[in-house]
């Protein structure tokens, strides 16, 4: 197995350079593109093209390779199948927005937490990545904004939404963050460092690991969070999402209240409308009703809240349906009447797979 230059730090990444009998400037050289995410040796032009080659026999840049890229019709959304080191395979997407340049990053190779509605947790959970591993997801995001056309002074994106650098992370992607909790601070923390990315441009969202949500209060750095929370009862979440068995919703909630409060953030609530068939072909509504609305609001009043609700994305292995679009904004006339911020979340990538429940650990189908 090719050593990663990626995982190096800078004396080792030094000590690789002089056993190869090269001088010890090229390992500067060499890091520069590393940090840039370049995919190979190839494009690394300030190198001799046999040098490029010789690092292409012996070494790879980073932990993670593109297997497939799928580009959405209206060009705003790019979707990565990557391939780590040991064959695991998962997803990110990048995705362009008014606002800036946002990536999802999958922080566990599949997922074990069972949620009935998602395609992430299909094949189980084969292992957690690595904050080196997450990092490249920006990064390999990072290079399909910009590629080797970095300004020679500014080798690093600044997080500047106007520009082709990412500027906002979401840990949104296959697997449970908070499962995974040190790793993933430890790649936000670098994400901060290296990218200049805002802490307030970084969202954690987890379906309600109160112990992890615990950490990351007490870790302090004001992120956004956002709770998978999708049925505003035990009895009816617990249906969807085996994890209620262990943390009850209100604990969940009391936990997460917690964090928005003491770090001054509006906490976001996910809320998947689903739907299912009954025998005549016709779509009930499962989690979305006038009450499901009611509870809901009652739960939230009075709370610094953000309710951003997804009309279910199909997954071929899963029976549900998507609510009508009457059906999805009466449940938001409901809310707002109630006096609960809400929107409509416009997801993006839907045709390629790459919308909220659709990521997968890799593409068998």
């Amino acid at each position: 197995m090719k050593p990663i230059l990626f995982n190096f730090t800078d004396s080792e990444l030094e000590k690789y350079v002089v056993d190869l009998g090269l001088p010890k400037f090229r390992s500067k050289q060499i890091r520069e593109w590393l940090q840039r995410g370049a995919p190979d040796f190839s494009v690394m032009k300030n190198l001799p093209e046999d040098l490029r080659k010789k690092l292409d026999e012996s070494a790879q840049t980073l932990p993670l390779k593109i297997v497939k890229k799928l580009e959405s019709t209206d060009k705003q959304t790019t979707k990565f199948l990557l391939e780590l080191n040991d064959g695991e395979q998962i997803e990110c997407v990048l995705m362009r927005t008014t606002y800036g340049n946002s990536v999802c990053v999958s922080s566990q190779a599949g997922c074990a937490m069972g949620c009935k509605f998602c395609a992430s947790t299909l094949l189980g959970l084969k292992r957690n990545l690595t904050p080196n591993e997450m990092f490249a997801q920006v990064l390999t995001a990072q290079w399909e904004l910009r590629g080797d056309r970095f300004e020679k002074k500014s080798i690093l994106p600044n997080g500047d939404p106007n520009n082709n650098d990412v500027s906002h992370i979401v840990v949104m992607g296959t697997g449970e963050p908070l499962r995974n909790t040190e790793n993933v601070i430890g790649f936000l923390e670098r994400a901060n460092k290296d990218l200049n990315i805002s802490w307030r441009r970084i969202t954690v969202s987890t379906c309600g690991i109160v112990p992890g949500i615990k950490e990351l209060n007490e870790w302090g750095r004001p992120i956004n969070l956002a709770i998978s929370l999708h049925a505003p009862t035990n009895e009816l979440r617990s249906t969807i999402m085996p994890i209620n068995n262990m943390f009850k919703l209100e604990d969940v909630l009391d936990a997460a209240f917690e964090f928005s409060e003491t770090h001054n953030r509006q906490l976001m609530i996910e809320y998947i409308l689903l739907g299912k068939r009954n025998t005549d072909g016709e779509v009930e509504l499962y989690n979305c009703t006038p009450e499901h609305a009611d509870q809901l609001s009652k739960l939230l009043h009075g709370k610094n809240v953000m309710v951003n609700l997804i009309p279910w994305n199909s997954v071929d292995e899963r029976d549900f349906a998507s609510p009508s679009g009457n059906a999805v904004h009466r449940f938001q006339d409901m809310l707002i009447k109630n006096g609960i911020h809400t929107r409509i979340r416009r997801e993006r990538g839907n045709d390629i797979g790459s919308a909220c429940g659709q990521l997968r650990l890799n593409n068998k189908k």
